[in-house]
């Protein structure tokens, strides 16, 4: 398929989403003196609010900027001001945190901005799985329109064939589980989204280096 569009490098790109509870850092043994036993111990934080991360590359190395779906109704103008995330980052509430056939054209259209400019050939190859929120007829009619061919990776065959699955999504929540581990230690009971996104976007810079990128991609 790259043959038959010409596709270069700079044209590639690989997008996934991957999830976070704010305030859980995976699954813990916690071992305590005897005469506990029986007794409640807060050790993680108790928020389970949803976060979905968007996350996109390009086979030479190229970071589109990261879309994340929040749980709510609204845009908060601090989350913007306050530089808890990148400028060209978009948070986009919904109804759970979760992606929807909305919201994957919302990203769709995030994507087209921040490639066209860097377009090297006639097309954009965009490889991606079978969620229902990116194969749809929006979607794939925005593709069309667009000059991007969507590639559909195999049907669950992500942890195997998917880049972003295999080497960077799993260091990036063992980056931002370290983040919340401080806050853990100092006391914090709850992560709120002004928690979460500068725990989130320290993490991101750390695992999505050139590096890390070349070798997972």
């Amino acid at each position: 398929m790259r043959a038959k569009y010409s596709i270069q490098d700079s044209d590639l790109y690989n997008f996934d989403e991957t999830g976070f509870a704010m305030g859980m850092i995976g699954s813990s043994m916690v071992v305590t003196r005897s005469d506990r036993i029986g007794k409640p111990m807060a050790f993680q934080p108790g928020n389970r609010e949803w976060v979905t991360a968007i996350c996109c590359i390009s086979a030479d190395g190229h970071v589109v900027p990261t879309f994340i779906c929040v749980k709510g109704h609204v845009q908060l103008s601090s989350w913007y001001w306050e530089k808890h995330i990148p400028e060209p980052w978009l948070i986009q509430p919904t109804e759970k945190g979760w992606t929807n056939n909305a919201t994957g054209l919302e990203w769709l259209q995030h994507f087209d901005r921040h490639t066209r400019t860097r377009q090297q050939g006639q097309w954009r190859m965009l490889v991606l799985d079978r969620h229902d929120s990116h194969v749809n007829t929006q979607f794939n009619k925005y593709c069309k329109e667009h000059s991007i061919v969507p590639i559909c990776l195999p049907p669950h065959s992500s942890h195997l064939t998917q880049p972003l699955d295999v080497g960077l999504f799993s260091p990036l929540k063992k980056a931002y589980a370290r983040h919340i581990n401080r806050f853990i230690f100092g006391g914090i009971t709850h992560i709120s989204k002004e928690d979460f996104f500068p725990a989130f976007a320290r993490s991101f810079k750390r695992v999505f280096t050139m590096q890390n990128i070349k070798s997972g991609f």
